[in-house]
């Protein structure tokens, strides 16, 4: 059986300039990244505003597990399936970060005979966009700490610097350090700390900037520390706004790729979802809706995490109206919440599998509540049996939601038709009805409140001294009619990564809220959401290597 890797590596791809035809996209409007890989311009928006919106389909998942669900391997097979029923689309996926390809994650291309290519590039230094988000975010941080030591005319408190460096690798040691040491000519000492790339304000904003000026506004905004009087500072007020955006003109640009049939697909921006937002950019997004009839992209993790924040902070931004959901699950996965354990996965169990199938009934529930179509995608296993599979269908059938068995990793487009025609057939057969879970006008507690009852099924939410402090701060800064953003384990609908299932009888905890003004959204931190990973004692990267022809291995 071959590797992803080397699937991918065996790919016909076709020169990105013929894929921009198939969009109707001339070559003077690419700015070309090598041969396979190309940036569009923000001006190709313009030159499309006249045109109608394609369809906008998000692939969605119940909780993650050790057992796997495939969501983005899903993703790229049914478009590459909407392409062999004759139907024009196009994907819109997240960039990887290269912290989980050489840790224990993987990336992000897809798997199998579903894959975005070329994944060598796509996961690894791409285009250079995590460099530039990078590169921005730690220019601000070292102007800052500038500032502090060339008079410090702001009067910024040391102790209450937000702003956090990042880097775009998986380093633990990082997660706590100081600066500023080795005399006064190095710096003012203070504690710091590291985030994962993905992880920071600067990802989120240029995932959720329309165009430069919007960018630009939401840099200035970005709310970097408190003065010793606990006055707000903003990045604008550090005059670091013009000289970040230089660093992002390119970054902000959508990326053009290809599947391993050869069907468009735009990657740009990708913040994780158990931390962030979990959704590619609104530029993409918009640019992929103005190219072809049929959008699809992806949200992160499970629907509790990337689909609500794509529904409830991305859609309501952007202006953008999903007319379908794709839930994504697996057999294995649900046996798992139900109670199998990992090795065990491959034995036919009926009655776990109708134990753990709650996890997919409440994640369907959840994204009817948002008044859009779902239908579940089964990515299905070969240690599926038949009588599991009518556990599923019949489940489905109670619940009122289509249901299709993809088999897009073995066998690319083929394998999703029936996917592709149950989601067309659904789009036009129910109208979607979207709107959002909560009005922002709400509190913050109000808005958490509703989040943790209606999608993860809280009896309530419990907020720390510390979250009630925050909260009181940012009301006073007027920011608090934000939409909020939930940093959660991605494992379970509760703030526990143990409680499989359906989990009931719990309270949320809410220890920490962060306003991210730049973003737009407001962060509550539950559970031990770690912002800056770790490696894992044997990581991928050991299996990495290159030969002298520059030829790639080891890469899953």
């Amino acid at each position: 059986m071959l590797s992803d890797i080397e699937i991918a590596q065996g790919a016909n791809m076709l020169p990105i300039a013929d894929i921009a035809k198939k969009l109707s996209v001339d070559g003077d409007d690419l700015e070309f990244y090598g041969k396979y890989k190309a940036k569009l311009p923000l001006s190709l928006r313009d030159k499309l505003k006249d045109k109608p919106d394609g369809k906008l389909i998000l692939v969605t998942a119940i909780n993650p597990t050790p057992a796997g669900e495939g969501k983005t391997t899903v993703t790229v097979g049914l478009g590459e399936a909407m392409q062999k029923i004759g139907k024009n689309a196009i994907i819109a996926l997240r960039e990887p970060s290269m912290g989980p390809v050489f840790g224990v994650k993987g990336g992000a291309a897809g798997g199998g005979y579903a894959q975005v290519v070329p994944m060598e590039d796509i996961n690894l230094h791409f285009t250079g966009d995590m460099h530039a988000l990078t590169s921005a975010n730690n220019l601000l941080c070292a102007i800052l700490d500038n500032h502090l030591q060339q008079g410090n005319e702001l009067q910024i408190d040391p102790r209450r610097v937000l702003l956090k460096r990042c880097l775009d690798m998986n380093d633990r040691a990082l997660r706590n350090v100081v600066v500023g040491l080795g005399g006064k000519v190095n710096g003012v000492p203070r504690e710091d700390s590291f985030m994962i790339t993905v992880a920071s304000e600067v990802m989120a904003i240029l995932c959720l900037a329309t165009d430069m000026d919007d960018l630009k506004r939401r840099l200035g905004d970005m709310l970097v520390a408190y003065t010793y009087d606990g006055k707000p500072v903003y990045a604008r007020d550090l005059q670091a706004v013009g000289a970040m955006a230089a660093l992002l003109k390119d970054a902000i640009k959508p990326n053009l790729v290809q599947t391993l049939e050869n069907t468009p697909a735009l990657m740009h921006g990708g913040p994780f979802a158990n931390i962030a937002h979990g959704c590619n950019s609104v530029t993409a997004t918009k640019l992929g809706l103005k190219l072809a009839d049929y959008c699809i992209t992806e949200a992160g993790f499970g629907a509790d995490l990337g689909a609500e924040k794509f529904l409830d902070i991305k859609c309501r931004v952007a202006g953008l109206k999903p007319s379908c959901i794709v839930l994504v699950a697996t057999i294995r996965a649900l046996k798992y919440n139900g109670g199998v354990a990992k090795a065990d996965l491959g034995t036919e169990n009926v009655e776990a599998l109708k134990k753990g199938i709650v996890n997919l009934k409440t994640h369907i529930e959840n994204m009817h509540k948002y008044g859009v179509p779902v239908v579940v995608a089964i990515n299905r296993f070969g240690t599926d049996t038949d009588a599991e599979i009518a556990v599923i269908e019949d489940f489905c059938r109670e619940m009122g939601v289509l249901v299709s068995l993809t088999e897009v990793f073995a066998k690319g487009g083929e394998g999703g038709k029936d996917l592709a025609e149950k989601v067309c057939a659904t789009i036009e057969e129910k109208p979607s009805n979207y709107h959002p879970l909560y009005d922002t006008a709400l509190s913050i507690p109000e808005k958490l409140e509703t989040i943790a009852r209606e999608i993860y099924r809280a009896d309530g939410v419990n907020f720390t001294a510390a979250a009630k402090k925050a909260i009181s701060e940012i009301e006073a800064l007027g920011k608090d009619k934000l939409p909020v953003c939930v940093a959660k384990t991605q494992y379970s609908l509760s703030d526990n990564p143990a409680l499989l299932g359906k989990p009931e009888g719990f309270t949320l905890t809410v220890r920490d809220v962060r306003l991210s003004a730049g973003a737009g959204f407001i962060v509550a931190l539950t559970g031990d959401i770690m912002t800056m990973p770790g490696l894992p004692k044997v990581p991928a990267a050991y299996n990495i290597d290159v030969d002298a022809d520059g030829q790639i291995s080891g890469l899953f």
